[in-house]
């Protein structure tokens, strides 16, 4: 019977009422007095050097504060980077200057030059048309093999090439995988692109600095998914601010996907500018403005290399990746194609050697990182397209081939090689769940029906796995990590009993403000309305490390849990005392202490109350109040998996493809709000089938320009894209080191839909009799059209 309270129940998003009913607190939303605001003036060109600035006309304009350049920002350090990847040779990989303001160069469209402050938008942005920039075009480099080529133009002059690392995983297979290979009964080889996209938020992003020359105080409110982290590196490295006189807020947040987890140029402007204007400095971005300014994700191009014996059982992968890096290096780039993506291409399988090589390339395009999956879907993608290829060459079903190969439940925990052990998982279940939900027995029947109306059917599966909650922070440091990956929580018990707790992961539309207290009320006993979250704002919360990687629940909610664990404690220290009993004979349950044996009991609420009325209990050995703050450091990651199925029909004749069906039977280990699940794996398919049917960021190849700038040229899924996703979560295998079982659900979606699209439309094309092995993404009509007359 389904549960209506606590873990387990599909309670209503609480956060829904205002940002339904327009109430929502975004960061555009905040004005301050005084506020002035801010418009970036940002390079035309992608590549060129800055020979002069002329900003005189624009400093006589109407409402011009001042206007700022590089110059204004010597001796200031630059955007740093959070990741620091060694490369196969043990260096460590070229990391240039990302200055707040472009200082020499301009390095792709849309770098910042110059920054216009005045007392509107309007004014700024006519000031800065008034700017003459003298630039001398250079050569760019947006193709990466290009990029690589000896004498082609460099994006940084000082590091001599465009190579940012050679990272080669585990370089003790590589021999062995070359032997794999060359001995195999069959190799499949498939080279792929994984296009780049643009994350598209719903807000856009926006940054309010401020300064209190009385008390030193710097603010910054932001659109930010991790506000400690923002702390952090533009406090220390960047502007270099003590922490305790900055205060980061990211107030409500309109959707990251990722693309918010990073320290931009832009906030830190804004807080430098409000100390040296002595106003207030606003930003916020337009839509344009965001396809040139917001990092971008994925655009990978890699050849994979699939060994088999007869009998279809894997015997190595051999992977050989080209990494777009951009321009500079963002927050977390360097991790995103090594540690989060070599180390999951062992997939779902056991294959015994496995050998990654990955290039990463600057190029002079807009910064490239983390988007939703980050790393996870670019190794699925990789593995499972090849697998159906596999499949196809060897005359074998492919879901029968993936149950060939499966890691088995008795093998966990199983150690990759590819350094990763994972501690639980069935993945036949979820297959089998899935061959269910998706009625593939009845699916001949289907194709028969599209085919009598010239249409073709295709039935395609992904399996994937994930690594969520990355951890633990001595291990990712070795690799690389400039900080802690744990979380924080303070829970605050009020004297009635209603709690706050304070939490360093951040909600940007994950309906934490519901979960969370899920969570809490369960282990105490209340009623979930009397649980407060609050999160955003690095003047209340403790140190902590944000939202991404589905970490939320499996790290954050881990340190809610160690929390109340030490409130229980406490409190039934404070209930021993009270009913004049042994602490160990305190029982908690349902919301109340109890003594064993007896019927003597207190409520939560009045051990609360108790605990900040200190009348009756001994001071030197219990304090007053009832708070407690935990720090939680995973010992590994999560690994959460699933099996989908996408089902399309593809027109011949115009190569359009409809997605008629989308199934998803996935184990999350133990699931607190299944609503909120169901929410997040549907919104992350729904972004998969964006970027396998629709979604391509382009450049010009010659000239460097951005060609899809603005939603004319970049395709969004809409709602008649995508069908209803019938998602199932019964399959559960518990994590077994975090306190909670969860495993984690924001980025599954999004792993998994891609290759199952590309793979039902290829299986559409085949079984219509069109040989076509691979259409790179995204699957617009035209690609599918061309493919099948190329074919023909």
């Amino acid at each position: 019977m389904p549960k209506d309270f606590g873990i387990g129940a599909a309670s209503k998003r609480r956060e829904d009422v205002r940002f339904l009913s327009g109430t929502g607190k975004y960061t555009d939303d905040i004005n301050l007095p005084r506020q002035t605001y801010v418009y970036f003036l940002r390079s035309s060109v992608a590549h060129g050097k800055i020979n002069g600035i002329d900003t005189s006309a624009a400093e006589a304009a109407p409402g011009v504060v001042k206007i700022f350049t590089s110059k204004d920002f010597e001796g200031v350090g630059g955007i740093p980077c959070g990741w620091q990847v060694t490369d196969k040779h043990g260096e460590p990989m070229k990391e240039p200057a990302h200055p707040i303001l472009a200082t020499g160069k301009v390095r792709h469209v849309g770098d910042p030059i110059c920054a216009v402050v005045a007392e509107t938008k309007e004014q700024a942005r006519d000031a800065a048309e008034l700017i003459e920039l003298d630039i001398e075009e250079l050569p760019a480099v947006v193709d990466m093999k290009a990029a690589l080529e000896p004498g082609a133009a460099t994006v940084h002059d000082e590091l001599g090439d465009n190579l940012c690392y050679d990272w080669g995983f585990v370089e003790e297979n590589k021999q062995a995988v070359e032997d794999a290979i060359a001995n195999a009964h069959h190799v499949t080889t498939l080279e792929l692109v994984n296009n780049r996209l643009v994350a598209n938020p719903m807000e856009p992003r926006a940054a309010i600095g401020d300064y209190d020359r009385a008390s030193g105080e710097h603010t910054l409110y932001t659109t930010s998914q991790n506000p400690h982290v923002i702390r952090l590196l533009m406090g220390a490295f960047v502007l270099g601010i003590p922490e305790h006189k900055l205060r980061v807020v990211a107030p409500d947040v309109g959707g990251g996907f990722g693309t918010k987890i990073f320290h931009y140029a832009e906030e830190a402007f804004c807080t430098a500018a409000a100390k040296t204007v002595g106003r207030p400095v606003k930003w916020t971005s337009d839509r344009s403005e965001a396809f040139m300014s917001d990092a971008h994700g994925r655009d990978h191009v890699t050849k994979i290399e699939l060994a088999l014996d007869e009998n279809g059982k894997f015997l190595a992968i051999r992977t050989d990746t080209l990494a777009n890096m951009g321009a500079y290096l963002s927050t977390f780039a360097p991790s995103v194609p090594t540690w989060l993506h070599g180390t999951l291409m062992a997939g779902n399988y056991t294959t015994p050697v496995i050998y990654v090589n990955v290039r990463a390339v600057f190029t002079n395009t807009v910064p490239v990182d983390a988007y939703r999956g980050a790393g996870r879907p670019e190794a699925t993608y990789q593995i499972e397209r090849v697998i159906d290829k596999a499949a196809r060459e060897m005359g074998i079903d492919p879901i029968e081939l993936r149950r060939r190969n499966f890691i088995q439940p008795d093998q966990f925990p199983y150690a990759t090689p590819v350094a990763v052990e994972y501690d639980t998982g069935d993945y036949d279940a979820t297959m089998r769940k899935l061959e269910e939900m998706a009625d593939i027995a009845g699916f001949a029947a289907r194709r028969a029906e599209s085919a009598a109306k010239g249409k073709l059917r295709g039935l395609g599966v992904c399996q994937y796995i994930e690594a969520c909650g990355i951890a633990p922070s001595n291990l990712v440091g070795q690799l690389g990590a400039r900080a802690g990956l744990y979380e924080s929580a303070t829970v605050r018990v009020n004297p009635t009993g209603s709690i706050a707790v304070y939490t360093g992961s951040h909600s940007h539309g994950q309906g934490h403000e519901t979960t969370f207290p899920q969570v809490v009320a369960e282990m105490l006993g209340i009623p979930e309305d009397q649980v407060d979250i609050v999160h955003g704002d690095t003047s209340k919360i403790p140190m902590g490390m944000g939202t991404y990687g589905s970490r939320s629940l499996a790290v954050g909610g881990s340190a809610m849990v160690r929390a109340t664990e030490k409130i229980i404690a406490k409190a039934k220290k404070i209930a021993a005392h009270i009913l004049e009993a042994a602490e160990g004979d305190i029982e908690f349950a349902n919301g109340e202490f109890s003594v064993s044996g007896t019927d003597k009991k207190l409520t939560f609420g009045e051990v609360a109350l108790a605990a900040y009325v200190p009348h009756n209990y001994p001071l030197e050995e219990i304090e007053p109040g009832l708070e407690e703050t935990a720090f939680y450091d995973p010992s590994n990651f999560t690994y959460p998996s699933g099996s989908y199925a996408c089902e399309v029909e593809v027109d011949p004749d115009t190569g359009k493809v409809d997605v008629l069906a989308f199934h998803a039977a996935d184990d999350f280990g133990n699931v607190v709000n299944p609503m909120i699940v169901e929410g997040q794996v549907q919104g992350g398919v729904a972004q998969g089938i964006g970027q396998a049917m629709l979604e391509a960021c382009r450049y010009d190849t010659e000239t460097g320009q951005l060609l899809s700038a603005s939603y004319m040229d970049y395709a969004m899924p809409r709602a008649s894209d995508v069908p209803m996703v019938n998602v199932d979560h019964s399959c559960q295998t518990p994590c077994t080191h975090n306190p909670l079982g969860v495993k984690g659900c924001g980025e599954a979606g999004a792993i998994g839909s891609p290759p199952a699209l590309v793979n039902a439309v290829l299986d559409a094309l085949n079984a219509g009799g069109i040989g076509v092995d691979h259409i790179d993404m995204p699957l617009t009509p035209s690609r599918v059209w061309g493919a099948i007359n190329a074919a023909r």
